[in-house]
């Protein structure tokens, strides 16, 4: 077996060993499974339970998009703005740092006041936790082209507007699929948090349900769930970053 395919089978050997080692300790040490269930009780309440899931999580699933969607138009245009320009930088960075820290949990129950309990807070919620780290990368991307690459452009005869959408936006590429992996991540999580008190659908309103119901191992299948769907799209947005941005893995994809 070569590197190339230690490289790709190794997560889902370390997937595998992790899951067998659960099984071994949940058998060995008698967990309950009410407390603590194992990875046959999960796929055993996954089975029985396998209709609701995935009503569940389709809406989990199209809400995230909802809102992961707004946070790509808000996030490349508030990046484009802040990267083009030193003073919007100097400005705007700063106070969308400080918008960042704050937990964005605490929104919710405004966001209910808002938009009632349904999908617009959870949409909103996706929105508010992923759109930063877009916004970050678009700006980073902008703002670190070499002034030495802007200056030949300068005198070529290229006016501001010019190097920045067809350089400094193409050059911005990697930072922002990175962006976009990182973002859809923290997209689910948003969603799934708004739906445990906003909410009478999605997996975070199936998580609540199920633990008062002490039935543990659905719960734990919605997280898998939630975890898969997460996955996949991450890994959706690597493919297409290979794609598209070959010339920036150059040097990587020759090992």
């Amino acid at each position: 077996m070569n590197s190339k395919q230690v490289e790709l089978w190794s997560p889902w050997i370390l997937l595998v060993a992790v899951i067998a080692l659960w099984q071994i300790l949940c058998s060995a040490l008698n967990v309950s499974e009410f407390i603590f269930p194992s990875p046959l009780r999960i796929w055993d309440q996954f089975i029985e339970y396998r209709g609701l899931i995935a009503g569940h999580a389709w809406r989990t699933f199209w809400v995230t998009m909802a809102g992961f969607g707004l946070a790509i138009v808000v996030g490349v245009l508030l990046g484009f703005v802040i990267g083009s320009s030193r003073l919007a930088y100097a400005a705007v960075y700063p106070l969308m740092t400080a918008f960042n820290a704050l937990p964005k949990a605490a929104f919710v129950p405004i966001l209910v006041v808002w938009f009632g309990i349904g999908a617009g807070p959870a949409i909103l919620t996706a929105f508010l936790i992923s759109f930063f780290p877009i916004m970050v990368n678009i700006a980073t991307g902008l703002a670190t082209l070499e002034p030495e690459l802007e200056d030949v452009l300068r005198v070529l005869g290229a006016k501001r507007w010019d190097v920045l959408v067809k350089v400094g936006l193409p050059r911005s590429m990697p930072y922002f699929y990175a962006s976009l992996k990182v973002a859809i991540t923290l997209a689910f999580v948003g969603t799934t948090v708004s739906e445990m008190t906003a909410s009478n659908e999605g997996i975070g309103y199936l998580l609540i349900s199920a633990g008062s119901a002490m039935q543990m191992g659905l719960a734990f299948a919605g997280l898998v769930v939630v975890g898969a769907m997460a996955m996949v799209m991450y890994e959706l947005f690597s493919i297409i970053e290979k794609h598209t941005t070959g010339w920036a893995h150059r040097g990587s994809q020759n090992h």
